[in-house]
C-alpha cells in the first residue's frame, strides 16, 4: 500500500505531537532523519505514520524509510542520511586537520587543535605581536606569518577587540542601539555586536563549503532575481497589492529587512519584513497559492501579518522574465576565523560573554552547542538560535601581574588552554630593529634586567621585561627607553619595599643606564 496523500500541514502538525509526546523507544536505528531549520531531528517514518493518524484517523506503516523520505522530500522537507552525515563531519574534520601541519608557529597547529587559547606572561613579552603572527600563519596556510602582508579578502578572516571596564554584552553579542528614524524621531534598533557579526561570516562560510555546487549556483540566482528585482522599483512610489487588496510601498531595503509604507492602513502604516523570509520562499521550490500555503511553510497555525507582504513580494520577483536559474558559481573553500581578544581579563568576562560559555566550549562547536541570545525575543525569528562553528578560533591575551587576573572567570577558564610566554621568547620580533648588533644589545640588557628582577624576593618571572619594550628603539635611545619607559613601570613594582633607591639601583647598573653627571653632584650635595 502507497503512503496515502498528506499535506505539509500535517507533517508540520506530527511533529508537533512528536513534540509533546516523544518518540517510541521500539523504534529503532534510523537511517535517515528530517531535520527542520531549526535543527531540531525526527525519524522520518514516524513522522509519515504520525501525520497519517492526523490526517485519516487510521495506523499505517507497510511502506519503507525510502518512501517515507521521498514523501517528505517532495513536501518541501530536509532529509538527512545518518551515515553520509556523519562521514561528511569527519571528513571536515579531516580538511581541517590536513592543514595544522607546514605552519610556520609552533603555535597555530596548537590553536587549530584547541580551538581557543590564552597568551599569558610578563608584560611586553609579544603576546599581542604572537596572536597576530598566528593569524596570519594560519589564514595563509603557512605562507607568512606577517600579518601586514595578508591580503584585503584575508585580513576579513581576522578580528581584534581589546577588553576594557566598560566592554559589555551589547558591544561584543548584541544589543539595543539608537537610531534615527527617516521621519527624524529617535528610536532604538537591535544590532549585532563584533563577535556575533563575526562568527555569522564564518558560519556563512561553513555552511555554502558543505553545500552542492547545484544549491549555491540556485541560492546565487535567487539572490541575482531579488537584487534585480529591488534595483529596477521605485523605492517609496511603486505600488504592490497584497492578496486582499491591501496597497503597499517598498520604502527601503538592505541586508536584513525589507521595509514597507501602508497608506491605507490607519493602524499600523509601516512595517519590517525579514527579507530572508522571501528568500526561503523563493528557494523552497514550493508553488505558493493562497496565504495558509506561507502560514503552513513557516510552521505557524495562524498567519501573521507580514506573510500577506511576504507573498505579494514574492509573486512580484517570480513574475519577473529573467527568474531563471544562470548563475554559475564553484564549491565555497571551507577557511579559518580567527577572533583575538587583546586584554581579555580586563573586561568582566560573565558580563561580556554571557550565555556563549557554552557556545565557545571546544566540544559543543556548531549546532550542538547552539543557545538562545538575550535579546532572542526582539529577532524577526524569535526561535533562532547562536551557534559558533568549527571554523572559527579565538585568542586570548593577559598580563599575570593584572589586578584583575585574580577575577578572570573560572568557567572561561576551563574553556580556554592556557600558554605561559616567558620574557627571554618571541626574540624574533627584535629582527625589526636596525641591525643585529642592537639586537645582540638589547637582548643583553633586557636578559640582565631580568635575571636582576628575578633577584629581588618579593618579585618573580611575571614582572620581568618582555622584548616589545624594546622595539621602542627605532625611535628612542638606550637612555631614553630606561628614563621615559622602564624606570617609571618598575618603580611601580617595588612601591613600598624596603630601600627602593638601593633596588632601583641595581636595576639601572644591570641595564646599564648611567645616571647623568649633575644629577649625582645633586645627590652629593643634597646629603
Amino acid at each position: 500500500m502507497a503512503i496515502p496523500e498528506i499535506t505539509r500541514q500535517n507533517i508540520i502538525d506530527a511533529m508537533k505531537y512528536i513534540e509533546e509526546n516523544g518518540v517510541p523507544s521500539h523504534r529503532g536505528i534510523m537511517e535517515y532523519e528530517l531535520v527542520t531549520e531549526d535543527g531540531v531531528h525526527y525519524p522520518p517514518k514516524y513522522v509519515v505514520k504520525v501525520a497519517i493518524n492526523i490526517a485519516y484517523g487510521i495506523d499505517v506503516e507497510n511502506y519503507n524509510a525510502e518512501e517515507a523520505r521521498n514523501c517528505l522530500q517532495k513536501l518541501g522537507f530536509q532529509i538527512k542520511n545518518k551515515k553520509q552525515e556523519k562521514e561528511r563531519k569527519v571528513a571536515v574534520q579531516k580538511e581541517l586537520a590536513q592543514q595544522y601541519k607546514g605552519y610556520r608557529n609552533q603555535y597555530s597547529s596548537m590553536l587549530i587543535e584547541s580551538k581557543n587559547i590564552i597568551f599569558h606572561g610578563a608584560p611586553g613579552t609579544g603576546k599581542s605581536f604572537l596572536a597576530k603572527a598566528i593569524a596570519a600563519d594560519i589564514i595563509s596556510n603557512g605562507e607568512t606569518d606577517n600579518y601586514t602582508q595578508l591580503t584585503d579578502e584575508q585580513c576579513k578572516q581576522v578580528e581584534f577587540v581589546q577588553f576594557h571596564p566598560s566592554y559589555d554584552y551589547t558591544d561584543f553579542v548584541e544589543g539595543l542601539r539608537p537610531k534615527v528614524n527617516a521621519d527624524g524621531t529617535m528610536g532604538f534598533e537591535l544590532q549585532d555586536g563584533v563577535f556575533k557579526k563575526f562568527v555569522d561570516k564564518a558560519q556563512k562560510n561553513y555552511e555554502n563549503s558543505q553545500k552542492s555546487r547545484e544549491l549555491i549556483e540556485k541560492e546565487l540566482s535567487i539572490q541575482e532575481s531579488m537584487i534585480e528585482f529591488f534595483s529596477n522599483i521605485e523605492l517609496g512610489v511603486s505600488a504592490f497589492r497584497t492578496i486582499n487588496g491591501n496597497e503597499f510601498n517598498i520604502t527601503s531595503v538592505d541586508d536584513k529587512h525589507v521595509n514597507i509604507s501602508i497608506p491605507g492602513n490607519a493602524t499600523v502604516n509601516k512595517l519590517c519584513l525579514n527579507i530572508d523570509e522571501i528568500r526561503r520562499m523563493l528557494g523552497s521550490g514550493i508553488k505558493f497559492e493562497r496565504l495558509k500555503d506561507v502560514t503552513a511553510f513557516f510552521g505557524k497555525t495562524f498567519a501573521i501579518q507580514a506573510y500577506s507582504y511576504d507573498f505579494a513580494i514574492y509573486k512580484a520577483i517570480k513574475a519577473q522574465k529573467s527568474f531563471t536559474p544562470q548563475a554559475s558559481a564553484s564549491q565555497e573553500e571551507l577557511k579559518k576565523y580567527i577572533f583575538i581578544i587583546d586584554e581579555i581579563n580586563r573586561g568582566e568576562i560573565s558580563k561580556i560573554f554571557g550565555e556563549l560559555f557554552f557556545a565557545i566550549d571546544p566540544g559543543y562547536r556548531g549546532r550542538a552547542g547552539e543557545v538562545s541570545t538575550q535579546y532572542a525575543n526582539l529577532h524577526s525569528d524569535p526561535n533562532e538560535k547562536f551557534y559558533i562553528p568549527e571554523n572559527v578560533y579565538i585568542i586570548g591575551t593577559m598580563n599575570d601581574i593584572d589586578r584583575s587576573v585574580d577575577s578572570f572567570d573560572f568557567a572561561m577558564r576551563r574553556r580556554f588552554r592556557f600558554v605561559e610566554l616567558k620574557a627571554d621568547e618571541q626574540l624574533e620580533m627584535l629582527d625589526s630593529l636596525k641591525n643585529d648588533e642592537m639586537k645582540s644589545e638589547a637582548v643583553q640588557r633586557m636578559k640582565a634586567l631580568n635575571r636582576e628582577i628575578a633577584d629581588v624576593e618579593d618579585l618573580n618571572e611575571n614582572y620581568q621585561i618582555g622584548a616589545a619594550y624594546f622595539l621602542k628603539l627605532k625611535i628612542l635611545n638606550y637612555d631614553q627607553l630606561w628614563t621615559d619607559h622602564l624606570e617609571p613601570l618598575l618603580r611601580e613594582y617595588i612601591r613600598g619595599m624596603y630601600d627602593e633607591e638601593g633596588i632601583m639601583t641595581r636595576f639601572a647598573r644591570a641595564y646599564g643606564y648611567k645616571r647623568p653627571i649633575e644629577d649625582e653632584e645633586n645627590e652629593s650635595t643634597q646629603g
